[in-house]
């Protein structure tokens, strides 16, 4: 579990299930779904068919749940891209509109990256997005990240093509940078 003040990232237990179904397959076009990769199709599902997917991720490394003031409100994941060459991505969401332009993003994926960082041999840590989410992509810049790749025009979405958006950074960068702000902290807190 990592914390930031009323923040919490932590592994997904059986207990979460019924509320990451209720967010995300109980709807049939939900509000998240419009930023998060809207090209593709979304499907709902029962709760019985939920279920089996659910419960294979209770207690795994791979996605964990996002709560705001104790109340489960998105997840935060990884994928391997290319496992024996540690190439990881990551991604974040939150199902609820109320819960978007708060800052809640960046903090989560703060969390994130460090404890991939922390606990895993990576070089880099990224994400992929389109152009569309113009948030997520202020998120990365937030972070640290660079744009690494702009792939253009190969998302189409209710009748106009957008870019699909590759943002990363280097363990190196992201260490040099917690460094600085720790140094940063230092300097401007009172004794």
């Amino acid at each position: 579990m990592y914390k930031d003040q009323n923040l919490i990232i932590r592994p997904i237990e059986e207990m979460d299930l019924p509320r990451i179904w209720e967010l995300e397959y109980n709807e049939e076009k939900p509000e998240w779904k419009k930023w998060n990769a809207p090209y593709y199709p979304h499907e709902t599902k029962s709760f019985d068919e939920f279920l089996p997917i659910g419960r294979g991720w209770v207690n795994q490394s791979n996605v964990w749940v996002i709560e705001v003031d104790g109340v489960l409100c998105g997840t935060v994941s990884y994928y391997w891209e290319h496992e024996p060459s540690k190439w990881l991505e990551m991604g974040i969401l939150f199902y609820e509109g109320g819960d978007w332009g708060k800052g809640l993003g960046t903090r989560t994926l703060k969390l994130w990256i460090d404890h991939l960082f922390n606990t895993m041999p990576l070089v880099r840590v990224g994400f992929t997005t389109w152009s569309g989410n113009e948030r997520m992509i202020r998120v990365g810049e937030k972070l640290g990240m660079q744009l690494e790749a702009r792939i253009r025009k190969v998302r189409y979405y209710e009748g106009e093509y957008y870019d699909s958006i590759r943002m990363g950074i280097l363990r190196e960068e992201w260490e040099a940078q917690n460094f600085n702000q720790v140094n940063k902290d230092k300097i401007t807190s009172p004794n």
